[in-house]
């Protein structure tokens, strides 16, 4: 593959300048016009790198030497990083990082999307530490027969062990250890992925940053775990704060992480949380936002674009559990969530009864078929909020959504250039993009979300 008259080749050495960030936060330099991809540099970086692999069009690398270090560094705080890859951006200032995230939003609503729009600056996370309240730790055997508690690395599943990420609270780090002491003093097998054979397989803890409740999870191959009750002992022991602990069986051949068998060994199998103001029953299948705060943020921007009134009807598509609809079901005559997930649709509805919330309905069913059976009812709402997965909305959404001609539309995206490609094609159908605001929902990864307005346009 010819640039000008090089040729890069898989482990040649050179030069390269660093000047911004990809989306998936490797740095990007340029070779003889050759963009090339290199994970865990920063922007202003000038390094010696070894190509990895090289395609017509780009080229991935790896740093070989640092020769001038970009005044954005920072000495990361975590010593596995770099083989975990969960963490793109922890080598970076945190303020480098808020930048190079608002900078990939604008880059794809103004380059995909072809919108001229009001962007906002980012808003940051309150810490770029200790904020999830979920985690889905893999349980290994090492090459030398030790216990394995981590995490898999990038595209793969080899654990990668760490004892303390930084991303996840304290009590967390405590339960790894309890359970890794527990497996290692009983000589309990372990889950091989190859074999299928072994009983531990994953330990899955939820925390409720307000009620400060924790529920431990088990997950095995398997019914029943040894010496039960003296697990549960340890746990309740070495964290006072212990809510519940749960067996998972999962005993499929898969990379699923829960089983559909639940069995709890102590407490009722649940804890709860507070979510601006609501409160909210937490099962290990429950989806609910991993960094609560961040939420309660998110939903705060989107209730002020929505500007609800008393009469208003408010249709939240792809509502999950309900939670971002019931923050606003106060400000409006009715509400209607949808979602596909059955299981949702159920804590959604116990959701609204819990917290006395009685002008809220939830549909199940696929958010285009939803959206076109309800208008074919003759629904007009007034405000529509959407919050997609990361592959966005169906374009016959859109349609539908544009067709019941609400006032105003907030959409809710964790991915800019889906968004951006749906912000295009909204406008198309004659709503024009009002607004954008990012919000850092996820420290020193690679996602951004954003909450945008989008309103009729005016012929």
């Amino acid at each position: 593959m010819m640039y000008g008259d090089e040729m890069l080749q898989k482990n040649q050495l050179i030069e390269l300048n660093i000047d911004s960030l990809s989306s998936e936060g490797s740095g990007v330099g340029k070779y003889e016009g050759m963009a090339v991809f290199v994970p865990h540099t920063a922007a202003g970086d000038r390094i010696i790198a070894k190509v990895l692999k090289a395609k017509k069009t780009h080229a991935f690398a790896k740093v070989e030497e640092i020769l001038e270090a970009s005044s954005n560094r920072i000495t990361p705080e975590c010593s596995v990083s770099k083989q975990c890859g969960g963490c793109v951006y922890c080598h970076i200032s945190y303020d480098a990082e808020l930048k190079a995230k608002e900078q990939r939003v604008r880059d794809a609503i103004e380059r995909i999307g072809g919108i001229d729009t009001k962007i906002n600056g980012i808003v940051g996370s309150e810490s770029e530490n200790r904020y999830r309240n979920k985690a889905q730790i893999p349980v290994g055997i090492s090459k030398e027969g030790r216990v394995q508690m981590g995490f898999f690395a990038s595209h793969s599943h080899r654990i990668v062990e760490c004892e303390d990420c930084k991303l996840q609270p304290q009590e967390f780090i405590a339960a790894q250890k309890v359970l890794k002491n527990f497996i290692e003093e009983h000589n309990i097998s372990v889950y091989n992925e190859q074999t299928h054979k072994g009983l531990v397989r994953h330990l899955y803890l939820r925390k409720g940053e307000a009620t400060r409740e924790l529920m431990i999870c088990v997950v095995i191959n398997g019914r029943q775990i040894p010496h039960e009750n003296e697990l549960v002992e340890r746990f309740i022991t070495e964290l006072p704060n212990t809510k519940t602990v749960i067996v998972n069986s999962n005993r499929e051949k898969t990379n699923v992480v829960l089983g559909k068998e639940y069995r709890s060994i102590f407490g009722e199998g649940y804890i709860t949380d507070i979510l601006c103001g609501l409160k909210f029953k937490l099962s290990p299948q429950s989806f609910y936002q991993v960094n609560r705060t961040g939420a309660e943020k998110l939903y705060s921007i989107a209730r002020e674009y929505a500007k609800l009134k008393e009469d208003d009807l408010l249709l939240d598509m792809y509502c999950g559990t309900g939670t971002i609809g019931l923050s606003m079901a106060k400000d409006c005559k009715s509400l209607i969530g949808v979602e596909i997930v059955p299981e949702a649709i159920e804590d959604a509805l116990k959701n609204a009864e819990r917290n006395g919330i009685n002008n809220a309905n939830f549909v199940c069913g696929d958010s285009a078929l939803a959206a076109q059976k309800l208008k074919s009812k003759g629904m007009n709402p007034d405000v529509i909020i959407l919050d997609p997965p990361r592959k966005g909305c169906q374009r016959e959404l859109l349609e539908t959504v544009a067709e019941m001609n609400p006032k105003r539309v907030v959409y809710v995206s964790c991915d800019p250039a889906t968004l951006a490609r749906d912000l295009k094609i909204f406008a198309e159908l004659g709503y024009k993009t009002q607004e954008v605001m990012p919000v850092d929902m996820f420290p020193r990864t690679a996602h951004v979300e954003c909450v945008v307005l989008l309103t009729k346009a005016h012929k």
